[in-house]
C-alpha cells in the first residue's frame, strides 16, 4: 500500500510509540508485507527467525521488537509488538467505512458503462468506460476496474484477504491482518460468474489486460495475473502468486502460494502446482510435471499389475 504522500519517520514513530534507530530524517512511501516490499516501504518483523530476511530485504523502514544496529540506509522502529504497530498504520490510512447505498457517491463510473440492478459498488471505486457489470456483482472499496471489462453475475471483487498473524501461545491463534491493498482489473478483462478475487494485504492483486476468467475461479491476495491469461472454471490460486503473460490454467487447477508460473505455460485440468513452473511448457498432474513426462509415468503405473504378475510367475 502506497501512502497518499510520503510520511516522516517522526510521524510514524509518534503514531506507534517507537524508538527510532538509523536514519531519522527519511520519508516512507508505503507499507508492505515481506513478499512484496520495495525501496521506500515499511515492513515488520516480530520473530528472530525472520530478522535477517527482513533486515536484508528491499524494505527501507522496519518495525522490529529488538533494538540493534540499523543496516546502512535503513531505519528501525523498535516497539514491543510490531504486528499491532503495523496494523495501526494500515488502519490509519485505510479506516473501516460503512457503505450506506448500493452504488457509492464516491465511486467514479466511466462513460457508457452499464451497471445492472443489484450491483454493489463500494467507496473509492473506479470503473472505466464501456464496461458491463452484471447483476449481483460486488465491487468493494478502493478497487479499480479498467475499460471494456465484463464482470458476470455473482462475482465479488475486493473481498478480504485470507491472511492471519499466527501465534500458538495465545488463546486465539489467528489474528486477522487488516487489508491495505486493492484489486486492479486492467482493460479488456472478462470475469465469469461467481468468481472471488481477494484484495491484497498490503500490495495490490492485479488481473492483467486481456485476461479471460471462467466461472467459479478464486484469486488469492496479492496475486498478479499477467496479460492475456486464460483461466478455466474452478481454478484456485493462493496468495502472492505470479502468473506471467499468456499462462493457461484449465479446469480445477490448484496453485500454491508465493510461486511463479512462467510466460505461456499451459497447465492441464485437475493438476496441482506446488512450486515454480518454467514458461513455454505444458504441464499435467499433481505435482505438476511436463505433460509428456507425466503421461509416460502414468503408462508405467498402469503396467505395475502386469509386471507384478510376471515377476511372481518366475
Amino acid at each position: 500500500m502506497k501512502f497518499p504522500s510520503p510520511v516522516s519517520t517522526e510521524w510514524i514513530a509518534s503514531l506507534i510509540g517507537a524508538q527510532v534507530i538509523g536514519n531519522a530524517s527519511a520519508l516512507a512511501t508505503g507499507i508492505n508485507e515481506i513478499h512484496k516490499v520495495e525501496p521506500g516501504d515499511l515492513a515488520f518483523v516480530d520473530h528472530p527467525k525472520y530478522y535477517d530476511t527482513c533486515l536484508n530485504s528491499a524494505a527501507t523502514f522496519i518495525i522490529i521488537n529488538k533494538a540493534m544496529e540499523a543496516p546502512a540506509g535503513k531505519t528501525l522502529f523498535v516497539v514491543e509488538n510490531p504486528f499491532e504497530a503495523y496494523c495501526a498504520i494500515v488502519r490509519h490510512f485505510r479506516p473501516f467505512e460503512v457503505a450506506k447505498q448500493m452504488v457509492s457517491d464516491q465511486a467514479i463510473i466511466g462513460k457508457d458503462t452499464v451497471i445492472f440492478p443489484g450491483v454493489f459498488v463500494g467507496n473509492h471505486v473506479t470503473i472505466g468506460k464501456n464496461c458491463i457489470i452484471y447483476p449481483n456483482v460486488t465491487i468493494l472499496e478502493h478497487c479499480i476496474i479498467g475499460d471494456h471489462v465484463v464482470v458476470q453475475a455473482g462475482t465479488t471483487i475486493g473481498s478480504n484477504s485470507f491472511y492471519y498473524n499466527t501465534k500458538k501461545d495465545r488463546e486465539r491463534w489467528y489474528t486477522k491482518m487488516p487489508d491495505g491493498g486493492r484489486v486492479i482489473i486492467e482493460n479488456d478483462v472478462e470475469i465469469g460468474s461467481n468468481c472471488t478475487i481477494d484484495r491484497g494485504v498490503s500490495h495490490d492483486t492485479r488481473i492483467g489486460m486481456g485476461t479471460k476468467m471462467d466461472n467459479l475461479v478464486h484469486i488469492g491476495h496479492d496475486t498478479v495475473v499477467g496479460k492475456n491469461c486464460l483461466i478455466a472454471a474452478q481454478v484456485g490460486i493462493a496468495g502472492a502468486t505470479t502468473l506471467e503473460d499468456g499462462v493457461t490454467l484449465w479446469g480445477q487447477v490448484g496453485v500454491n502460494k508465493t510461486l511463479t508460473i512462467g510466460k505461456n505455460a499451459v497447465v492441464f485440468a485437475q493438476s496441482g502446482v506446488p512450486s515454480d513452473l518454467e514458461g513455454n511448457k505444458v504441464y499435467f498432474g499433481t505435482p505438476a510435471l511436463e505433460a509428456r513426462e507425466k503421461q509416460r509415468e502414468l503408462v508405467w503405473i498402469k503396467r505395475i499389475p502386469e509386471l507384478w504378475d510376471k515377476a511372481m510367475k518366475k
